[in-house]
Order: C-alpha cells, then sequence, then structure tokens
C-alpha cells in the first residue's frame, strides 16, 4: 500500500507517468519538464495544467528532492556526471510539506521556508493509519457484494425452478381445460347426432303415413274409376263419397335440425358452463413474498407454516423474520372482499398492509408499522393495537372488507355476518392482501385459504357499498 501511495506520488498529471526532470509551478503542483512545455505550447498560455492558475517560466523551479525520490523509486541514476551535480544528494533530509502536498529537500529547496514539514516515513505511516479503516469499510462493502452476488445465484436458480413447475403447472391447468372442451364437444356433437336421428325417424315415419295414404287413396280412385256407370245410369248416384271430402296432407313444423339451439352463443353457454365448474379466487398469493417458513399451494390459494425453513432466495419482496406473505395484487382505490378459510387453526393473522412494510426486521403488525389485521393466537383474538377481542364464537371463515377510499379495514363472521372488528385510517400507496400463518399444533386445519364470498355476489356487493 506505501509503495502505491508513493508511486502515486511520483505520477506527473499530464502523461500519467513517473516524472522526468520534475519542476515545480507556484501553485505547487509538479510536472514532467517537457510535459510541461508541451501542454503550455498547445495551451498558448501559461496556465497550470491541473488548476489552470496563471504562471510563468519565472516560477518554474526544478525539484531536486523530487527527481531524487525518483531516481530511487525507478532504481537508476544519471550517468552524466555533470547532470548527477545537478540532482539532490540529501536522501536523508527528505521531507513532506503538508500545505504543498509534495516531498521536499529542505537543503536545496528554498522556498520550504516557513512550512510544515515532516518526516517522509511519518507520513507514510500516517497515510497507512487513516487508510485502515478505510480498508475495512471496503473490505464490508466487498462482503456485500459478494452476498448479494451469492443472493443473486440463489434467485437465477429459484428462477429456473419456478420456470420449470410454472410450465408444469400451466400444462397441467390446460390438460383439464382441454378435456373439459373437448368432452363439451363430444356432448354437443352427440346431442346434435341424437336430433339428427330422431329427425329422420319422424320423417321417415311421416312418409310411411303419407305412402299408406297414397296407397288407400289410389285403390278409391281405381274402384271409383271401374265402377262409373254409362252416361246418364241413375245407379250413379248411390257411389259412397266418403273419400271425397277432408283436407290434404300437411307437412309436420320442427322437421329440421334446431341449428340455433346447438350453434347460438356456444361460445358463451360453454363459458358459462365452464365457469360452473371453475373456482374463481379474489386473492392470489404471491409465493415471491412468503416467508421460508411458508408453504404455498400450487393453486396459489392457501398456506400452511413449516418448522424447517426453506432454501428461498433473499430477495427484497420477500418477509424474513416472520411467517409473512402477501396477496399478488395491490389495491389503490375501490372497495374490494374476499374470505379466508382458518377453521379450527390456532394462529393467524389476516388483513391488510402497506407495499412500504419492513419486510427483514422484527416489526409487530400494527397500524404505526402499516398493518390492519385480526389476530388469532392460542389465548384468543386481538388487534395490532394489543387490545383483547372477547368474540362469542370462533369463526370458521373471516370475510375482510377494505375501503380504500372510505379509509376503512372491516372483519366479518360470515356465518350471520357477524363484525368482528374494524380500522378507520387513510391509506396512501397500494395496500395488500396481508397474511401471517404460524404452527397448527394439533388443530385439525393445517392451511388457511383464501376463497369468494359463499353467499351471493349480490349481497357482498350490497355489504361492500354499504362499508
Amino acid at each position: 500500500m506505501a509503495e502505491e501511495v508513493l508511486k502515486s506520488f511520483l505520477t506527473c498529471q499530464v502523461c500519467c507517468e513517473t516524472f522526468k526532470d520534475p519542476v515545480s509551478l507556484g501553485c505547487c503542483h509538479n510536472f514532467c519538464r517537457g510535459c510541461l512545455e508541451g501542454f503550455w505550447e498547445l495551451a498558448k498560455n501559461k496556465n497550470c495544467p491541473t488548476c489552470m492558475r496563471k504562471d510563468s517560466k519565472e516560477n518554474l523551479f526544478i525539484n531536486f528532492g523530487l527527481q531524487e525520490l525518483v531516481n530511487n523509486y525507478a532504481g537508476r541514476q544519471s550517468a552524466d556526471p555533470s547532470e548527477c551535480r545537478a540532482v539532490c544528494t540529501h536522501t536523508q533530509d527528505l521531507k513532506w510539506c503538508k500545505e504543498q502536498q509534495r516531498v521536499v529537500c529542505p537543503v536545496c529547496d528554498q522556498q520550504v521556508h516557513g512550512l510544515t514539514l515532516v518526516p517522509l516515513e511519518d507520513e507514510v505511516r500516517n497515510r497507512k493509519g487513516l487508510l485502515k479503516p478505510e480498508l475495512q469499510t471496503l473490505k464490508r462493502r466487498r462482503k456485500s457484494y459478494e452476498e448479494i452476488y451469492d443472493t443473486y445465484d440463489n434467485m437465477a436458480q429459484h428462477c429456473k425452478n419456478q420456470l420449470g413447475e410454472t410450465k408444469k403447472q400451466i400444462k397441467a391447468e390446460f390438460v383439464q381445460l382441454h378435456k373439459f372442451l373437448i368432452q363439451e364437444e363430444e356432448d354437443r356433437m352427440a346431442a346434435l347426432k341424437e336430433e339428427g336421428k330422431q329427425k329422420r325417424e319422424t320423417i321417415i315415419l311421416e312418409q310411411e303415413n303419407i305412402k299408406a295414404q297414397m296407397s288407400s287413396l289410389s285403390e278409391v280412385i281405381s274402384a271409383v274409376e271401374q265402377d262409373l256407370p254409362p252416361k246418364d245410369n241413375v245407379a250413379f248416384l248411390t257411389i259412397p263419397r266418403d273419400h271425397w271430402s277432408g283436407s290434404g296432407p300437411q307437412v309436420l313444423s320442427g322437421g329440421l335440425i334446431d341449428v340455433a339451439k346447438h350453434l347460438g352463443n356456444l361460445a358463451f353457454r360453454v363459458w358459462e358452463k365452464m365457469r360452473e365448474k371453475i373456482q374463481f379466487t379474489p386473492v392470489i398469493l404471491d409465493p415471491n413474498t412468503a416467508s421460508n417458513r411458508v408453504v404455498i399451494s400450487e393453486d396459489l390459494t392457501s398456506a400452511r407454516y413449516k418448522t424447517k425453513r426453506q432454501e428461498h432466495p433473499d430477495n427484497p419482496e420477500r418477509f424474513l423474520e416472520y411467517s409473512n406473505f402477501l396477496g399478488s395484487e395491490g389495491f389503490t382505490s375501490g372497495r374490494h372482499s374476499w374470505e379466508v378459510e382458518v377453521g379450527d387453526h390456532p394462529h393467524w393473522l389476516i388483513g391488510v398492509a402497506k407495499e412500504t412494510v419492513d419486510r427483514k426486521g422484527e416489526v409487530w403488525a400494527s397500524p404505526e408499522n402499516g398493518f390492519w389485521c385480526l389476530i388469532r393466537h392460542n389465548r384468543g383474538y386481538g388487534n395490532g393495537s394489543r387490545e383483547k377481542l372477547n368474540l362469542k364464537s370462533n369463526p370458521e371463515r373471516i370475510r375482510v372488507l377494505l375501503d380504500y377510499g372510505g379509509g376503512e379495514v372491516s372483519f366479518y363472521d360470515p356465518e350471520g355476518n357477524v363484525s368482528l372488528c374494524s380500522y378507520r385510517c387513510t391509506f396512501s400507496g397500494k395496500i395488500f392482501p396481508f397474511f401471517s400463518v404460524w404452527a397448527a399444533g394439533e388443530a385439525q386445519t393445517r392451511d388457511v385459504k383464501v376463497c369468494g364470498a359463499k353467499r351471493d355476489e349480490n349481497v357482498v356487493r350490497e355489504e361492500l357499498n354499504m362499508v
């Protein structure tokens, strides 16, 4: 390190190489003589290349002390005896000038009178002392870079795993959708085929009836023609005329395929049927926010506590200290509702949280820290203000109603629409659904599960409008 410091002292700021024939200006900046004169020639002035202070050749002087230090550093001496006489030989007397921040020889340099000079080795030792804490800072910074680098390694591997699992789940979902659509297609083609069969059978039956009628009429016509009497025979008047009256045959309506029934709004009716079979979840859990002690289900709707920590990257979104996690979508306006099945699980937190909450420290889930929650623990129920709630029963399902604009979060037991607790506040920024789940102990319910409202959507809308 001392060698590097010394090297920096012996480097010309024009050519960035070790000084050759060093000279000093009145502003105390040092340069190679050739570099300085070349700079002046190009600049058409006599300004210092470093501070741009105007100077002149009269203020230019050879820095013998610096020349000797350069020679010693480079391990070379001038071969010219006449030049040797021009170089300072007082190597043991070299000092460091604090005001001019340069190496000087008090014997040869007449411009250092009245300046603060200290032994060169003392200045190097002092610089070393100053560098020690800075070195520790640099080491700590390097360690933090190493940790971030390792975190990115973990994130890359985790992303690879997520990519594979997500692909697998997407394919599985579409396999189910394809099965449903194929079955729907088969059912509707079978219905069309059945109707076509019925129409054909009806037409054939009608044709046979018509054929029988035609045959009967043909026989009557033949008999009448045979029995026609001679002209003006009175017996002709006694011929029966039963087949002469009555209306002719009629084509039955509805004999064609009901195309409108099979094709009308086909995609919409299939979608409606699909909607009956597929459950919509108003809040999807975000696995990237889940603590290493939380396991999120494949469909991202339920979570459970895991005693052994999982190997997840410490990405900025993830909660570190507690078994917390968030919904994937945040809200900045409007009214929103979702329900969480908790069963007999003894320890959980359900509510909302600011996007900016501390996710790495041990922070209590209070409104002051950006959390608005209903808390269930082994000793009962409470809120983020550490107030105990005396509930008449243990709800197995919790409904959360968020009114962002109205500044209120309310919690209900959907069974009877019983109010459990509420918060009044002024929201700012994004607000996310918030959850925390702990060990289930002896309870039968191991997971907490997000779901839609059991009751009719119109009822839920009315409740949201009342919030």
